[in-house]
């Protein structure tokens, strides 16, 4: 299939579009390169430089005709979409909007989201399923649960077919090593430990050691990119197969402890890697992990590069 993959230069993107290509599909990246990078696009792809915000450019890519799209364009930071709930307002929602209308106006009615497992908040019981209540704790899981629901009415009434993917955080670097774009100011757990480890920051903080946890810090999902990109893969063929829409979390239904992750950093970079221990963040629940049973029976998917130790060493392998 052609297959418009917007966002494909950011860091879940590039590794989405390699997993599109090496399932053979015909792949064109859409980005502003706001946060995406020039090194993570591929030679065998068509590049468009454009922005979600300026609907004549959406609709440009749009008429170059596509069997189908993939939405990584939207902005993750939690803590930013609390501050600034404007930003994500325009770009999130009203950015999404303009690419379903462009994409329903030129006939691509295959679209895979990039949801997130933010539009639960705290969890009221583990491992999170599909079924949880769904009470954001922060607008940016907000505006990915708005964008679920434009889509099932997108569904209803224009036939756009779509896979929205929950996941919790994405980590580790493409196994192969083609893709070694650092993200930008990166929020997330690993990145930040590589940084210490590269000298790029002082120490690491550890916010909390007293949870009810295995060893007192907090438990997150972290599934690795590479196993999210054949996800999406794997819920497009699941569109084309059975035209009908589905939504699955993405997790590895046991999660890791931040000392987990920081241990296996420091016997696999064989870093010092400096932390602190400080207090609790407020509203951090002490575990966060969600099932992949559904994803598992619809899709045949299964985490194979989300251990621990791959994750690390893939990161590893970019950041040393």
């Amino acid at each position: 299939m052609k297959v418009l993959v917007i966002g494909g230069a950011g860091y879940i993107g590039s590794h989405v579009v390699k997993a599109m290509m090496k399932a053979g599909h015909k792949v064109t990246v859409f980005d502003n390169l706001s946060s995406g990078l020039r090194c993570n696009l591929f030679k065998e792809n068509d590049f468009i430089h454009g922005n979600i915000l300026i609907q004549s450019e959406i609709e440009a890519a749009f008429e170059k005709g596509f069997d189908a799209f993939v939405h990584l364009a939207a902005f993750k930071a939690v803590g930013e979409s609390m501050e600034n709930p404007e930003k994500y307002s325009v770009n999130n929602i009203t950015g999404t909007l303009n690419i379903m209308n462009a994409a329903v106006k030129f006939g691509c009615k295959k679209m895979i989201f990039s949801s997130s497992a933010a539009v639960f908040g705290a969890p009221q019981y583990l491992p999170i399923d599909e079924n949880h209540p769904k009470n954001p704790e922060s607008y940016y899981g907000f505006t990915k649960l708005e964008i679920e629901r434009f889509m099932a009415w997108y569904d209803q009434l224009k036939g756009l077919k779509f896979a929205a993917l929950r996941y919790f955080n994405a980590a580790g670097y493409d196994p192969d090593g083609e893709i070694r774009g650092l993200e930008r100011s990166p929020q997330n757990l690993l990145p930040r430990i590589m940084e210490v480890a590269c000298g790029m920051r002082d120490e690491l903080k550890v916010f909390g050691t007293d949870y009810d946890t295995r060893d007192g810090t907090c438990i997150r999902d972290y599934v690795h990119v590479t196993d999210l990109a054949n996800a999406h893969v794997l819920a497009l063929e699941y569109i084309a197969k059975n035209n009908e829409s589905l939504t699955v979390n993405l997790g590895t239904e046991k999660g890791t402890t931040v000392k987990e992750l920081l241990d296996a950093s420091r016997r696999i970079s064989g870093k010092a890697i400096p932390s602190e221990d400080v207090e609790r963040r407020p509203g951090d629940p002490a575990c966060l992990y969600a099932t992949s049973k559904h994803a598992k029976e619809l899709l045949g998917w299964e985490p194979k590069f989300s251990d621990v130790d791959t994750l690390v060493k893939t990161t590893w392998e970019v950041y040393k």
